[in-house]
């Protein structure tokens, strides 16, 4: 297990120097009481769609193991970009309020799901460098930060994600589950249901085996820095947009359905 600090909601500063330092920062409390239960009773109906037209468990991310894909649609999922405690740490990364949400998704696993090759989100995103091939993705800030929220108890036993601390910037290659070392397939998040794991996507992770009875689900946002735009499509419906703080519908002002008043 890795040994990690879960940061209160208000400590901003502190989680800001830590994601920047290890790729990541777990937060915790960030969801409670009856909003927790909502969007896990969500997440609970949407895993059931899923493997209802999966009887074979093959999976979308290797057997037993789903990606949610975007799920802004749903209202629960709409709901998980209206939290403050998480713009403010975010604002504090970019230094700006100027940053955007491009979808709401998240990942689960089942009993009897293996362990997931480590992996490295984020490397399509090329550009060129006139420079010569001096820089690459890893030399800049984040693009986009991943907000994971945890539905249930993480533990070594039901397939906790496992992060490589400070890898984000590694121009290295990912070693295969063959060649990875015991410590790093170690380094797993064990954290309290309700805790938001802010990622920045570049830095190596993978899902653990679940060898538990029941599923282990997270949910999640994913925003794009000021200066970073992909993949952008209008999947938000207007009703649950309508729904949203003015603050949270500024963020989701590329993807909401429709056309905005002026």
């Amino acid at each position: 297990m890795l040994e990690i600090e879960i940061l209160e909601a208000h400590e901003t500063e502190r989680a800001k120097k830590i994601l920047l330092r290890d790729g990541f920062v777990a937060v915790k409390d960030i969801l409670k009481g009856e909003k927790l239960k909502r969007i896990q009773n969500a997440a609970t109906r949407v895993i059931q769609e899923i493997i209802d037209d999966d009887l074979e468990r093959k999976g979308n991310r290797g057997h037993h193991r789903y990606s949610f894909g975007n799920q802004i649609h749903h209202v629960e999922w709409s709901e998980l970009v209206d939290l403050p405690p998480i713009w403010s740490i975010a604002e504090a990364i970019w230094d700006s309020g100027d940053f955007i949400c491009s979808a709401a998704g998240g990942d689960f696993s089942l009993p009897n799901a293996e362990i997931q090759p480590l992996h490295s989100d984020g490397n399509e995103m090329g550009f060129t460098d006139p420079w010569v091939n001096q820089m690459t993705l890893r030399d800049l800030p984040p693009p986009t930060l991943c907000v994971n929220f945890l539905m249930v108890d993480f533990t070594k036993e039901n397939g906790a994600i496992r992060q490589i601390p400070c890898t984000q910037r590694s121009n290295a290659p990912i070693p295969t589950l063959e060649e990875e070392p015991p410590w790093m397939k170690n380094c797993i998040i064990c954290a309290p249901a309700g805790t938001a794991l802010v990622r920045d996507v570049r830095c190596w992770h993978g899902g653990t085996a679940n060898n538990s009875d029941h599923p282990r689900p997270m949910t999640n946002t994913q925003y794009y820095a000021p200066w970073f735009r992909q993949h952008l499509s209008k999947c938000l419906p207007h009703e649950n947009y309508s729904q949203m703080s003015v603050r949270a519908q500024h963020l989701c002002r590329y993807i909401v359905q429709g056309k905005l008043s002026p």
